[in-house]
């Protein structure tokens, strides 16, 4: 690792730039992020990111400015394809929205770029440690719920630490920090030496080859041979048994078009399929979400705005806003399920399976049709519990880690970050049962709870729900 790393591209914000809200892209200035760790310095129609901690500030994304809202938003668009929104809200004011989320970040201007983000940046082993231990310190919001006191992981983990030291001594040693939080939004790459991810105890972290074995299972276990009817490349499949019940099978939220990364495309794609699936003839609904890897919460909530005709509360989201005190939040922004308009929509019973293999926005969807006004019923067993986006930062030399920032929250108050939301009807492990061949017992429920449900009267003067 060679010496020290300056920040790049020219400075914004310091003496002699310029500060006001005016400017080529309508929005030049410098902007704090409330939360998330982030200056944004925007100059010549380009977004700069900048990742800050009490000790470092490093270069992050960079996007270009591709046009104007008729509301005067202004729209940058990065070379990943990620669309980011942002508008003006009253004198040194202004919210994000990054497709493909959900939510919008606050952002208020100030007078220049932090003085750190305009000197050379330390590099070396400690450095990189530093960083890493300051990112989880200032944005992690569960250590107290993991039970891991992460001063004292400092304390045992820095004095190994050593300029000079091999790369791979220092991936174990930062491996090592993080691998009791259990996290699956938690994660290292350090490219050719290495790369970190876990699950929960007793789960399996998705992969393409263990959904394709969930989808051979399903067909032949619980479709008497049929194939289901695929799109999005694979990653949605349907079919409609001869009772009417019909199953949906989502493994993910994205890559639904291999030509493009772009939300607004596989936005696209999700609703032609869901049009094809949801017919004026579907008497009940499966859902199964036990092998999804996540993706898009906004790709996941367009799923629940097809299965209502009320508006209800989604869930709320907030995000760590104060380094200093692991209990300072941003103010719960509240989500809503929308109807989808001009679209049609499903309203009957709903069963959802569920599992350790559900993830990040299968468990965001799953939160959010806690609420469905009509029939809805969980089958299957916990999640895996891990629900904010991830806040992807880079080390000083070179190395990428992400950690979550952000709770979902219940109407109580209450997050299922860590166990996960817990099934209605408990049933055995997916993975176990695919692996030793054996009837699909969730599914098997899932469908006798919605013929069970066709038998009880309807409850006069109000809606269809669980009792």
């Amino acid at each position: 690792m060679a010496g020290p790393v300056a920040a790049a591209g020219p400075a914004v914000g310091v003496p002699g730039a310029s500060t006001s809200a005016a400017g080529v892209d309508g929005m030049a200035g410098v902007w704090r992020s409330d939360g998330y760790g982030t200056v944004l310095a925007l100059e010549d129609g380009r977004l700069r990111e900048y990742q800050t901690t009490a000790v470092s500030c490093l270069p992050g994304d960079s996007a270009q400015s591709t046009g104007h809202g008729a509301d005067g938003t202004v729209l940058y668009t990065g070379a990943d394809e990620t669309v980011y929104r942002i508008r003006a809200q009253g004198r040194g004011r202004a919210r994000m929205h990054v497709d493909g989320s959900v939510g919008d970040r606050r952002l208020r201007l100030l007078p220049a770029l932090p003085g750190r983000c305009t000197q050379a940046q330390p590099a070396g082993a400690r450095a990189a440690f530093d960083v890493f231990w300051q990112t989880f310190e200032e944005n992690y919001p569960f250590f107290a719920a993991k039970h891991l006191d992460w001063h004292a992981v400092r304390d045992r983990y820095r004095a190994k630490v050593h300029d000079g030291m091999p790369d791979g001594e220092l991936f174990a040693l930062l491996r090592s920090m993080v691998r009791p939080l259990h996290d699956a939004h938690v994660f290292l790459d350090a490219g050719d030496t290495g790369f970190f991810a876990q699950g929960r105890p007793g789960t399996t972290i998705p992969s393409p080859e263990l959904d394709q074995r969930a989808r051979h299972y399903v067909e032949q276990k619980d479709l008497a041979g049929t194939a289901l009817h695929s799109f999005a490349g694979g990653r949605i499949g349907y079919a409609r048994p001869a009772d009417g019940t019909g199953y949906l099978r989502i493994s993910g939220f994205g890559g639904y078009d291999g030509a493009s990364r772009a939300y607004a495309r596989d936005s696209a794609v999700l609703d032609g399929a869901l049009s094809e699936v949801i017919t004026p003839h579907l008497k009940h609904l499966i859902l199964d979400l036990r092998i999804n890897g996540g993706g898009s919460d906004a790709l996941a909530l367009q799923v629940a705005d097809r299965l209502t005709d009320h508006p209800y509360p989604a869930y709320a989201k907030r995000t760590r806003n104060n380094p200093r005190d692991p209990a300072g939040f941003t103010r719960p922004q509240p989500i809503r399920v929308i109807p989808a308009p001009g679209r049609e929509r499903y309203n009957g019973p709903l069963a959802v399976l569920t599992g350790g293999e559900t993830y990040s926005a299968g468990e965001t969807l799953t939160q959010a049709l806690m609420g469905r006004p009509a029939f809805t019923v969980r089958v299957g067993q916990n999640t895996q519990g891990v629900f904010s986006d991830i806040l992807t930062r880079t080390l000083p030399n070179g190395w990428t880690f992400g950690l979550p920032d952000e709770e979902y929250l219940t109407p109580s108050g209450t997050t299922f970050d860590g166990p996960g939301i817990p099934p209605d009807i408990r049933t055995g492990d997916f993975v176990h049962d695919i692996g030793q061949g054996t009837p699909d017992s969730a599914f098997a429920q899932a469908l006798a709870t919605l013929h069970a449900h066709d038998a009880r009267p309807p409850v006069p003067n109000g809606p269809d729900r669980k009792g």
